[in-house]
């Protein structure tokens, strides 16, 4: 019977390293808190050693939203409503901050070994597995 991705490497290890990575992944992720820190007047970047704040962000975005509307071909208008909303985007995306929550060691070192190990017999399962494998394997160190 063929296993995971026609190989011989088994359903079990598949399922198992399935189990396993998803498992350590929610666990990963659950213990990681978003906050941000976006507000109309912190600045979202500098421009030549100028803070540029998301209020200033929206003075360009407002003289484009009126150029559009004066004249829908006014490709400057387009331009400064684009840019203005590219970099509220960038502003808002680089505030945001993530943080692991207070945990043991030993309990990070058993997401990680959740994650990592079901991550590798989850790899492992599309390997070919047999004597022949193991031979060549064997020789292969054994030169090194």
């Amino acid at each position: 019977m063929k296993g995971a991705g026609g190989s011989e490497g088994g359903l079990v290890r598949f399922f198992m390293g399935l189990v396993m990575l998803v498992g350590g992944g929610y666990l990963f992720f659950d213990s990681v808190r978003v906050t941000y820190g976006f507000q109309m007047g912190r600045a979202l970047f500098s421009v030549g050693g100028m803070g540029i704040t998301s209020g200033m962000v929206l003075i360009p975005f407002v003289f484009g939203i009126g150029m559009v509307f004066y004249s829908s071909k006014n490709i400057i208008g387009w331009i400064l409503c684009g840019a203005s909303l590219v970099m509220l985007v960038f502003g808002v995306l680089s505030s945001i901050q993530f943080r692991m929550q207070q945990m043991s060691s030993f309990s990070l070192l058993m997401i990680l070994t959740l994650f990592i190990g079901g991550l590798g017999l989850f790899l492992s399962s599309f390997k070919q597995f047999g004597k022949d494998d193991d031979r060549a394997d064997h020789r292969r160190w054994r030169d090194l």
